[in-house]
């Protein structure tokens, strides 16, 4: 017996000693890791999956055999015979993989070619070749869909412009930053802007050389991912490398000679431990004032001031010769920026790892309100404002009026701490995420006219009256956490399903008293104590979602998603998307059916406030906002907030007939039920209000073209072709207005205020150590029926193209020097009226009425080029962009 156990140790032992620990990571041709791959040791059940970063780890017998496969992938068999085994996987067809993606689906990730929906992926380089100065303004010259523009003189919404996918508002795309959501801003924009009374994330502070991608969802993803995500999903994945780093120095001006940008940004990466990595980002910049007032008409400037006499008109006349904007300040503003963001992770065993990322942003704008002519305010109705602006002196007055500015400090954070483990082939991400958005404002150069007295009789403002004011501001933070389970069961089924507890908490900061008592700072009234506040909401959700290869080609997807939020209620939603190819790959069908929600934010739901607004032939007026919560809400009998509801539609099909050439078309329908919208001022018993309602139901479609054809050799270089568009085919109100006012004003800012269509055709020619862009951006018409317009009448933006050119010379290895002309041909926006009918037909043949009407939407020609209400694209011209990059 003795014998026969030392036998049995000896062979047990060499067993034991004849097994080996290999590790590698799995790739395509492309060199993008691929997670998700089997990875089994031949004849045996022992196998693993490879992690997000394509990596893997698996002990198998010495002189055994690993085969990698993976959906849709050429398997690849190999003998175990090194330590490390890196492998590179070929599509099924031959042909080269798109770039794998992660956002869309909670199970396994796929690559763009395999996936059921719609997606964009924009690289480093697509961003930083547009030479635009921050994330959001390269976007809008990349993905058709995508839209942002800055507003005129529009206060707070100098900080953060609005922006929108397929025209549904800022609202209604979701923003992730490495799969984790991202904090709103606390910014609700209230003015008549596109995107009034919604509000979105700062996407604009997210430094642009930290970026590896972005991956742009165009479908609905609720089940997935939750509220926000009717209109779609905007992915954006943080670089991880840890062995080399660049810093780039950027400069610009416009052709006009102002808007001066300078920046300098450092990436860097570096190893933490001997499995840990840590790349980390920091960007200053600077852009100064770019200021594009037209000329101010003076009889406009009469009939709204003054009597419109002859001498009035002559008053005003005197006061133009000398300054004919009016000394207005509107285009651009003097923005400041210091951005900083990490990224980082560490391995921490053979089957988990730690991962985290967090960024800080801080922001200075500087912008000014409508300058206050001395017709304006004049010292006969109020003298002490020559001791606040002119020389004091009563017998010779220097007073030319004054200007408010309106200056705005926002911090932005955003942090993710995680946790992956893969045990048995299930991934498991567990993950809490903090962010926030605080906003306070400063009023300059104004002052308090109100007539309070105290109880000595004495004026407690005018001559009082301090001319700095802090009226406060909004502040906006979340709590998230996610836990995400993932398997692949088979080769045909893998599963996901979790669950994601959030918080959420809104402010509103009290002003100082000067600032809002009896009518406020002129220009910017700052928040009461009444309307000033704090509060919370917080929410739970779970998910499941299922992919089923059928066949190799055939792919089915569902999800069904439950939420529950402790102000209104629940919501269950769910989405179905499929896939097949055929034709060897070259052909896919793809389409998707979902219902989604979004939860009326809290700012939505508690902002209450007065307002300084734009009232054509009437100036600037004080109106307010009551919320649905408030005792004068209850008194109108208006409802609180529910979610809005949402089914959403997508068709289409891609192709690559041939190498280096593919295409996709895709149809989408959206229809929201129970949208929400600030709406028209009322005139009511708590004076002139608006107010938030679920206030009817809205549909938007059409259709999203992608084509690219790269990789044709000219000469000694190689040429490349991207056509992508997007065509609206509806986008209107297809119920009754319910619980509120909703006028043409309104209806023309929400549907018709962004591109109908928007085109862009891009050409790229590398040779040598050269490289050539030449991008032409076609903006499709906009029509505003503006507020004070007559009814018979609109203003149409005509389609424009804009032209952008750009140069890079790789000097050496390590130095690039890029040189972009954006708007080459010094495109600018032009608009037009239209008659609605005849009598709108007779308005225009009047030169003088047109002249009028023209002067109540552009503030007597303050904003000619733009009109008060927007436009669909920059009005500042020319620019010029310089940067160096430096490779470490």
């Amino acid at each position: 017996m003795k014998k026969i156990a030392v036998l049995l140790f000896l062979f047990n032992s060499l067993v034991i000693f004849a097994q080996q620990q290999i590790s590698g990571v799995v790739k395509d041709n492309t060199g993008n890791p691929l997670p998700g791959v089997n990875i089994v040791e031949k004849g045996t059940n022992n196998g693993v999956s490879s992690d997000i970063d394509g990596s893997y780890k698996i002990t198998v017998k010495e002189g055994s055999s690993l085969i990698f496969s993976y959906m849709g992938y050429n398997s690849v068999t190999r003998l175990a015979n090194a330590a490390q085994i890196d492998v590179n996987l070929t599509e099924e067809s031959g042909q080269n993989l798109d770039e794998v993606v992660v956002t869309g689906s909670r199970t396994a990730a796929r690559t763009n070619t395999t996936s059921a929906l719609p997606i964009d992926i924009l690289s480093s380089k697509d961003l930083t070749s547009t030479g635009q100065a921050t994330f959001d303004k390269a976007l809008q010259y990349k993905i058709p869909s995508f839209n942002t523009v800055q507003t005129p003189v529009n206060d707070a919404t100098s900080l953060l412009d609005p922006y929108e996918i397929r025209n549904m508002g800022p609202s209604r795309t979701l923003i992730l930053i490495n799969g984790k959501r991202k904090n709103l801003s606390s910014l609700l924009y209230v003015q008549t802007s596109p995107g009034r009374g919604e509000t979105g994330a700062d996407i604009s502070s997210i430094p642009t050389d930290a970026i590896e991608r972005v991956e742009i969802l165009r479908d609905g993803a609720s089940a997935q991912y939750g509220s926000d995500a009717i209109a779609g999903v905007m992915n954006i994945i943080l670089k991880k490398n840890n062995n080399d780093g660049s810093v780039t120095l950027r400069s610009g001006i416009t052709s006009e000679g102002d808007g001066e940008m300078l920046g300098v940004s450092l990436n860097n990466g570096t190893t933490v431990g001997e499995k840990g990595f840590l790349n980390y980002t920091i960007d200053f910049s600077k852009v100064s004032l770019a200021n594009r007032a037209g000329t101010v008409d003076a009889l406009g400037e009469a009939t709204d001031f003054l009597d419109g006499s002859p001498a009035a008109v002559a008053q005003v006349n005197e006061y133009l010769t000398r300054h004919p904007d009016a000394k207005n300040v509107n285009g651009s503003p003097e923005t400041a920026a210091a951005k900083f963001l990490i990224n980082g992770g560490n391995e921490i065993s053979e089957t988990a790892s730690l991962y985290y990322n967090a960024a800080y942003v801080y922001k200075k704008v500087n912008s000014f309100a409508n300058f206050r002519t001395p017709y304006w305010r004049p010292l006969g109705d109020d003298p002490y404002l020559n001791n606040f602006f002119g020389n004091g002196n009563a017998a010779n007055p220097s007073y030319d009026g004054y200007g408010p500015t309106f200056e705005g400090d926002l911090n932005d954070y955003n942090g993710t701490l995680g946790f992956k483990t893969l045990k048995n082939g299930w991934h498991t991400d567990a993950s809490v995420t903090v962010g926030g958005n605080k906003q306070v404002y400063t009023v300059n150069n104004s002052a308090n006219r109100s007539d309070l007295q105290d109880a000595d009789g004495n004026n407690v403002y005018r001559e009082n009256s301090p001319i700095s004011f802090k009226p406060g501001g909004t502040s906006f933070n979340h709590v998230v956490g996610n836990l995400d389970i993932s398997k692949i069961l088979s080769e045909k089924i893998s599963i996901g399903f979790g669950t994601e507890f959030r918080s959420e908490y809104f402010a509103v900061l009290e002003g100082d008293r000067a600032s809002w008592e009896g009518t406020g700072a002129d220009s910017f009234a700052g928040n009461r104590p009444e309307n000033s506040g704090k509060w919370n909401r917080y929410n739970v959700g779970v998910y499941l979602d299922v992919a089923y290869d059928i066949t190799k080609d055939f792919l089915i997807n569902g999800t069904v998603r439950h939420e529950e939020y402790s102000d209104f209620g629940g919501a269950t939603v769910w989405k179905a998307s499929t896939r097949y190819k055929f034709l060897e790959d070259k052909v896919t069908l793809r389409g998707s059916v979902s219902t989604g929600f979004r939860a009326p934010t809290l700012h939505q739901i508690y902002t209450q406030k007065s307002q300084y607004s734009f009232v054509a032939g009437q100036g600037i007026q004080i109106s307010g906002i009551i919320n649905n919560v408030s005792p004068q809400a209850r008194q109108l009998g208006i409802p609180a907030l529910d979610a809005e509801k949402s089914t959403n539609v997508t068709v289409g099909i891609g192709a690559k007939p041939f190498a280096n050439f593919n295409f996709t078309v895709d149809y989408y329908n959206i229809k929201v039920e129970d949208r929400i919208v600030l709406g028209d001022r009322q005139d009511t018993p708590f004076g002139n209000v608006a107010w938030f309602s679920n206030s009817f139901d809205s549909r938007t479609s059409g259709l999203d073209v992608v084509a690219n054809y790269n990789n044709i050799g000219i000469g000694a270089g190689k040429l490349g072709f991207n056509v992508s568009g997007n065509i609206t085919l509806e986008n209107e109100r297809i119920s009754d207005v319910r619980n509120n006012s909703f006028g043409d004003i309104l209806n023309s800012l929400t549907f018709t205020s962004r591109p109908d269509t928007k085109w862009i055709l891009g050409i790229n020619y590398e040779i040598g150590k050269f490289g050539f862009s030449l991008n032409n951006t076609y903006f499709g018409k906009t029509t505003f029926n503006q507020d004070g317009l007559d009814d018979n009448l609109k203003t149409e933006f005509i389609p424009k193209i804009v032209t952008d050119l750009g140069v890079n010379f790789n000097a050496t290895e390590k130095l690039t020097i890029g040189l972009n002309v954006n708007n080459l041909f010094n495109v600018l926006p032009e608009w037009k009226f239209v008659a609605e009918n005849a009598a709108g037909a007779a308005i225009l043949a009047d030169p003088a009425e047109t002249k009028t009407q023209s002067n109540l939407i552009t503030f007597n020609q303050r904003y000619s080029r733009m009109t008060y209400d927007g436009f669909h694209f920059s009005q500042l011209g020319t620019m010029f962009n310089l940067s160096v990059n430096y490779k470490f």
